[in-house]
């Protein structure tokens, strides 16, 4: 059972992108622990490019694009909003990795004006979850909901919404 759930991660991995294999540790035949080539189930992979997608709306018709480039601790990318018929929120993502935990900030443009919103998301080896968004009552702007859970589910994409 392991050895096909080693093989779907892998699988999984190669479809993101190009990445270092863990160092954890699996069991071999003899009994010994092999360090070698095995990867944590739902640990992010460092070194890594990932691509997610976000679908909501009465029928699915607004979407959220993320693009990740995780190298170290370091995170950068794309975060696009692309709702159907309200204004789009298309912008860069600067941020860290602590553990499985990102946090961002997103510069985006909406309405021909430049805004930042700090992000939160939980990575996996296969989704992304992200903090949804509270609105400050004194300011009236959006903002991570911090005492939330992780409620927003992308799905891993394949790139293609952001190759040029």
């Amino acid at each position: 059972m392991k050895s096909y759930i080693i093989i779907g991660v892998l699988a999984l991995a190669s479809c993101a992108g190009n990445s270092k294999k863990g160092a954890d540790t699996v069991a071999t035949d003899s009994g010994k622990t092999d360090t070698s080539y095995a990867v944590k189930a739902n640990t992010p992979a460092q070194n890594m490019e990932y691509c997610f997608v976000h679908t909501d709306g009465t029928a699915a018709q607004d979407t959220t694009a993320l693009h990740l480039v995780i190298n170290a601790n370091k995170v950068s990318g794309e975060m696009n909003w692309l709702p159907k018929e309200k204004d789009r929120r298309k912008g860069t993502l600067l941020g860290t990795l602590d553990g499985d935990k990102i946090k961002a900030v997103w510069s985006f443009m909406q309405e021909g004006k430049t805004d930042t919103m700090a992000v939160e998301f939980k990575l996996s080896s296969q989704q992304l979850a992200q903090k949804p968004f509270t609105v400050d009552a004194k300011t009236g702007r959006q903002q991570v909901d911090t005492k939330a859970d992780y409620t927003i589910i992308y799905n891993m994409d394949n790139c293609d919404k952001f190759k040029k």
